[in-house]
């Protein structure tokens, strides 16, 4: 019982998630701490997901200034309270935010935001790279999903790996988040300012 207890802490720790849920995943997983850490992150993700419709009136911006004043960043991360907007991970995951933009360069936010003639653009030059490959219709449409799919990575924020942790993707890192602190958590906008950058 005491091993099992000290399990459950650990997770505790770990994750930040409270104690009964890391009980249960301590449970689910017969003590295997990796998977009932993996397992806590899947529900996290889905009770995300759930929240996602939930008004944000609350949040903070945050800035990061990298290479002595080469790169600059502003984000604004929306809540749902003025506490969570007050607490200390919030405030750091905007940090975190801030430095993945200004190192990895993300044009959007997520697909959604793409335009539709930069999107279509981008099927075009797929497109035209197969064309001579003689594959069917339907296979070549699915390389071109395929090669969009590696697209958003490049250029979406929430797609991107996080540069601190390359197993979760920024999406899932907010999503660990939410769980957390029970409360939709979103990236209302951000601007990178990079010195000599056209505009």
């Amino acid at each position: 019982m005491a091993e099992h207890m000290e399990l459950v802490k650990k997770l505790r720790e770990q994750t930040g998630i409270s104690i009964m849920e890391c009980k249960k995943a301590v449970e689910e997983c017969q003590g295997d701490l990796t998977k009932a850490a993996e397992l806590l992150r899947k529900k996290g993700f889905e009770k995300a997901k759930a929240r996602s419709s939930r008004i944000t009136k609350q949040g903070a911006i945050g800035s990061y200034i990298h290479m002595k004043g080469k790169i600059g960043v502003l984000v604004e991360l929306g809540c749902e309270t003025d506490f969570v907007a007050r607490n200390e991970e919030f405030l750091a995951l905007i940090k975190d935010i801030a430095m993945q933009i200004a190192a990895m360069n993300p044009r959007y936010i997520s697909e959604k935001d793409i335009p539709v003639e930069v999107l279509e653009k981008e099927k075009e030059i797929y497109r035209e790279q197969l064309k001579d490959t003689k594959k069917p219709a339907a296979i070549i449409e699915k390389i071109v999903e395929g090669k969009l799919s590696k697209f958003y990575g490049e250029v979406c924020l929430l797609h991107q790996l996080f540069f601190k942790d390359e197993k979760l993707t920024m999406e899932k890192l907010i999503a660990e988040k939410v769980h957390k602190t029970g409360e939709n958590i979103v990236v209302k906008r951000f601007v990178r300012y990079q010195v000599g950058e056209e505009f």
